[in-house]
Formats: C-alpha cells, structure tokens, sequence
C-alpha cells in the first residue's frame, strides 16, 4: 500500500511544502532508453553537468541494490529511493523491475518514480503492485497545437507519430494515467518545464487540468536552454513568481527543485556521494535510443 501524502511531504524532498526537507534519495539510473523526443532534452553520460537526463552510467535492477545498500551505509538519513532516467522509466522494464526489488528488500524506503506518461495507463497495474509512493509526471501541455511544438515525436506501441496526432496520443496517456494511480492511493506531481516562448501562457492550465486529475503537487522547472530549444530563454524569477501563483489557484506548488542528475544521492542542495556509490561506472552510451 502507497504511503499517505502526509508521510511523503514530511521525509521526501521533492514533496517538502514550505522549508526544505533534510531528507535525501538516491537516484538509480537504470532507464537507457526514451519514447518522446523533446525538444528541450539533452540526454548525456558525463560527470559534470548537474541536470536532469545526465548520469555516469547506467546500472542494472541487481547492482541497483546494491548502490542502495552502499548508500545507506555512508547517509542512513536517506529516505526515497527514485527512478528519474537517464531515460523514461517505462520506456523499458528495468526501473518496474528495480522497484519490485527495493519494495522487498527496502521496505520503509519511500518509493519515486518519474515519467513522461506515455504509457501511463498501460503500466498503471505494475507500478500499483510495485507499490510505488509516489508518482511525477512531466506535463508539458494539455493543447495539442501547444504541445507539437515541444515534443518532437512519440514511439507508441511499435509505431512512430508525429506532431499533433503525437501530441494528442500523449495528453490522453497523461491525464489518463495520472487520474487512474491518483485513484488507486499514488501521490502524483506533475511537473512542467517553462518555455517562455512557448507554454507561458498555458503553464496554469495545465495546472488546472492536473489538479482535475488529483494530482496532489505541481512543479513548475525553468527551461535550460539547450539542443532544439537553444534559442530559447530561460524565465526570469519575475516569470517563476507570476506563473506559480497563477498555478497556487488550483493546486499545490514546489518551490525547491534543484533539477538533479538521474544518479543524484544525498540531500538536494548539499553534497552528493554519488561518485562514492557508483564505483564501477560502466558507459553505455549506445543503450540511448527512441524504441
């Protein structure tokens, strides 16, 4: 059984309201593969960049326990055990299988996973029997005409789509999806990321339409401008502090996120043990792919 939102917002960072928590996680990074193509996205192995869809290598469901193991021992403090890439976590089935491991072994350990939601409603039974704590979605748009010019494509059920028929795919599997593991006790943040020149306008829509869906927290992320959004810039904290109060009308707003790496371990904003964990990088950069 899920964990209440209560228990969540007091011992996992991501869903801290108000002060910070001093709580920390792990991320495991055992997702290589992707789904949608979005614009903004840059996915990368390296040891530098601190950004979501960045790791230095990728593991595997066994050697993930492990990590948390070696993780624990070195910050006891640690509370959530999360999945956020390198890739989409249902893209492929490491990061189920993962979950169903630190479920057995981890029993306490708050479980996070992260997703663009595509297939959402076909992975809503797994992730309840996982017993998965708590679920962030990434909602970039719920209008089609808004949502093809930030995602690229899909790769849906063997087959790939493109621009609007893509984008009305992937609205439906999100809001489909969030409603169904809300319903079933999942605590659900929805995150979207703020292209000024694109979404800021529709940004406390899609907060509307969430929150209709019982998600329970939003996030709102500030574009890195970078790969196709390049071009783009990055909100000013004049932006950030209009459209989070504009989105404080229907729903809960996070505040802190520190837009960390898929192998991220320790308390955001502080030192990260990541390097001291993953000891054995292996690179597997040709595991990147869109199947």
């Amino acid at each position: 059984m899920a964990k209440s939102f209560d228990e969540i917002a007091q011992n996992h960072p991501c869903f801290a309201l108000g002060l910070k928590s001093n709580k920390g996680r792990i991320h495991l990074p055992v997702s290589p593969g992707c789904n949608i193509g979005c614009r903004f996205c840059k996915r990368d192995f390296n040891d530098e960049e601190n950004r979501p869809g960045v790791a230095s290598s990728i593991i595997s469901p066994d050697d993930a326990l492990d990590a948390v193991r070696r993780a624990l021992d070195l910050s006891p403090d640690l509370s959530v055990v999360g999945v956020a890439g390198p890739g989409d976590t249902l893209a492929t089935g490491y990061a189920l299988e993962t979950f169903r491991k630190v479920r057995d072994a981890f029993p306490k350990m708050i479980k996070c996973m992260s997703t663009n939601g595509l297939l959402l409603p076909d992975k809503a039974d797994e992730i309840i029997d996982a017993q998965i704590d708590t679920l962030t979605v990434t909602v970039n748009a719920v209008d089609p005409d808004i949502l093809e010019k930030i995602n690229e494509f899909i790769v849906y059920q063997g087959k790939k789509y493109e621009g609007r028929e893509a984008a009305e795919i992937l609205i439906e599997n999100q809001l489909k999806g969030i409603e169904k593991v809300s319903k079933a006790g999942i605590t659900v943040k929805v995150n979207t990321v703020f292209i000024p020149e694109i979404n800021r306008d529709h940004v406390p829509v899609v907060a509307k339409t969430v929150a209709e869906k019982e998600a329970a927290i939003y996030n709102i992320i500030p574009l890195i401008p970078q790969h196709q959004f390049a071009w783009c810039s990055a909100p000013s904290c004049k932006d950030l502090s209009w459209v989070r109060a504009e989105c404080e009308k229907y729903i809960k707003v996070f505040r802190h996120c520190q837009r960390c790496r898929a192998d991220a371990i320790g308390v955001p904003g502080g030192t990260d043990i990541s390097k001291q964990v993953y000891i054995k990088p292996v690179r597997l950069a040709d595991t990147f792919s869109h199947g």
